[in-house]
């Protein structure tokens, strides 16, 4: 069994596909580790079935609309039945903002330009009035849109929704992009591990952490290797294996942050509230000792939100020494331990100090990410302290000059951008790997950065904005 666990957002267990097999599929699901599964009606009988299923099964949830394909079936009795099921299982939301109710989206609804199988200006019209109702019921829209990218986004925009999925993602990066900011998530399906798919994978290594679904939208889809057989929500793990592979991170990445923004969407399963002190991000545990900071930088995620790769890092208290030694566990498990999580940890350097000389001991190797204020906080030189202790230290150089660095990075202290340089050069002495990093966005010159970096006598780490862990 997968211990890793996955929700699959977008499937059709209610459909014909499934009648000789469907508690077989369902356990099968279980046992791959799928935590959760929606299935989707999409036409009166689809979403009957869906409410049907989400009944009797504790880990399956239902949505339910008209597929544009039906749009020209639409009635005000289709409606109402519609809004029937979505709106009468749904108490109060708990105080974790669960919904106690079964049925968590309207749809699939949206526009289909492929097949045309109903008239375009009805299906427009059948994809306002799910947008409606969504909104009178504070749900979200799972929204199909094939070779309709304009009227999609258009109706969107109009709409005012601002909570829903594009499901199984077909379009290029532009569209994705304006999804986005209206607030809606992208959904991956088995589609990107298709030959042909070079621009839907190009699409799935862009989309930042907080805007991925993933679903397998069977039975249709069925991903490689196994093409050919009736796709199934176990099947859900091959692709998020290549999810995984075109982001350059691990499978547990991916089920990790696939499900909280699943949670998070469809308001269901539990959502960690408690900040974490380790968290492991590909082969590397990373120690988040404090969200003080003495930079407010435009950039910085700890202004953005909670969670970086699915972890929650929000602190309630800073953590003991032993406490953070119990979260670490053995440190040869992992390929580096690295303090580096919403605050700056040179503020706790006694804590620094003493866990690197504890992780050395045990054979563990140590990087720190710090912004390059450490001794000037601890009103010292404190790299001769390091020595020995840690292995790699990456500073955050941020700007070409101090001017772009006061605007960009709101330092607490004066001259900070020039005590950051002389931190980078005094590295070089007493740790073995230094590097400096950067974030692209406005007003900030990698290639001057470059030179200083070069002038300093370390490599420069160039990261792409909104791009964390």
């Amino acid at each position: 069994m997968n211990k890793y666990k996955l929700i699959d957002t977008h499937c059709h267990l209610e459909m014909s596909e499934f009648d000789e097999d469907r508690d077989k599929v369902i356990q099968r699901a279980r046992d791959a580790g799928i935590e959760a599964v929606i299935t989707v009606g999409s036409d009166m009988k689809g979403c009957q079935g869906a409410v049907s299923l989400a009944a009797k099964y504790d880990f399956v949830y239902a949505a339910v609309g008209i597929h544009p394909h039906d749009a020209k079936d639409w009635t005000e009795e289709i409606y109402k039945q519609i809004r029937t099921w979505a709106s009468s299982p749904h108490p109060p939301l708990s105080k974790r903002g669960q919904r106690g109710g079964k049925v968590v989206a309207i749809g699939e609804t949206g526009l289909d330009y492929h097949y045309d199988n109903s008239p375009r200006d009805i299906q427009k019209e059948v994809f306002k009035k799910h947008l409606l109702l969504a909104k009178e019921l504070d749900l979200p829209v799972i929204i199909h849109s094939r070779e309709a990218k304009k009227d999609t986004l258009e109706i969107l925009a109009d709409s005012w929704i601002n909570r829903g999925v594009l499901h199984c993602f077909s379009g290029d990066i532009d569209m994705a992009e304006k999804a986005m900011e209206l607030g809606l998530y992208i959904s991956i399906a088995g589609t990107v591990t298709f030959k042909n798919a070079e621009k839907l994978r190009g699409v799935v290594k862009a989309i930042p952490d907080d805007y991925i679904l993933i679903e397998t939208d069977a039975p249709y889809l069925t991903p490689e290797p196994l093409r050919g057989k009736r796709n199934e929500p176990a099947f859900i793990v091959n692709t998020a294996q290549k999810i995984a592979e075109l982001r350059d991170v691990s499978f547990e990445d991916i089920a990790r942050i696939t499900a909280l923004n699943a949670k998070r969407l469809f308001k269901i399963g539990e959502v960690s509230q408690k900040g974490e002190i380790a968290y492991k991000i590909r082969d590397s545990l990373y120690l988040n000792i404090t969200n003080r900071c003495t930079n407010k930088c435009a950039f910085c995620v700890r202004f953005q939100g909670d969670y970086v790769k699915g972890h929650n890092l929000r602190l309630s208290d800073e953590p003991t020494e032993e406490e953070i030694k119990t979260a670490i566990g053995d440190p040869v498990q992992y390929k580096e331990i690295v303090f580096c999580g919403y605050g700056e940890p040179f503020l706790r350097l006694d804590i620094v100090k003493s866990l690197s000389r504890w992780i050395k001991e045990r054979g563990g190797r140590v990087r720190i990410n710090t912004n390059g204020h450490g001794s000037i906080i601890n009103r010292r030189d404190i790299l001769p302290e390091l020595k020995g202790l840690v292995d790699s230290i990456s500073v955050s150089l941020d700007a070409q000059d101090e001017e772009t660095y006061n605007k960009i990075c709101a330092p607490a202290f004066k001259n900070a951008f020039h005590e950051v340089l002389s931190f980078i050069k005094e590295a070089r002495q007493y740790i073995p790997e230094v590097r400096a990093t950067v974030v692209e966005m406005e007003g900030v010159d990698v290639e001057k950065c470059r030179k200083i970096a070069d002038e300093l006598g370390v490599k420069l780490r160039v990261r792409k904005l909104d791009v964390v862990g």
